[in-house]
């Protein structure tokens, strides 16, 4: 019988996948796992500062739109890294919803090369700055790769 295996990209992304079910805030589940040579680095989802209420216990903390509760799960990754002292520079990372501009920031600034991305979520500015910081975006709609 034969079998068929999953690329790398879909690989890595059905993790960050799984990683988004840990997310403690109701309005968006995202997950991030970064990741070099085949190998994860570090992962992260949204949720509450370490030891704080979470948005599902204690509701949300709103500002313009948005719950402010949460920290994303792109920066939990890149602080997951930085606490236990794991080298990021030229990773890739692979996110379940695009990065918000804060975010691609701090992915940019960390030697994150290449960000993966399933869902395009709110701010078109990050493919200006990406093209800007020689940051590769690659949407990943379906079940295939596409550079975008």
């Amino acid at each position: 019988m034969s079998h068929t295996r999953v690329d790398w990209f879909n690989y890595f992304m059905s993790i960050a996948e799984q990683v988004s079910t840990r997310s403690t805030c109701d309005r968006k589940n995202v997950g991030a796992v970064i990741v070099r040579d085949k190998v994860i680095l570090s992962t992260g989802y949204n949720g509450s500062l370490r030891g704080a209420p979470h948005c599902d216990d204690a509701g949300h903390d709103m500002e313009n739109g948005h719950c402010v509760r949460t920290v994303h799960a792109e920066a939990n990754a890149v602080a997951q890294a930085a606490k236990n002292g794991v080298n990021i520079n030229n990773s890739e990372i692979y996110v379940t919803a695009s990065p918000c501009l804060t975010c691609f920031k701090l992915i940019a600034n960390s030697g994150i090369s290449t960000v993966y991305y399933k869902e395009f979520y709110r701010d078109e500015r990050i493919k200006r700055y990406a093209d800007e910081a020689g940051v590769k975006l690659v949407y990943m709609g379906e079940s295939n790769a596409k550079e975008g």
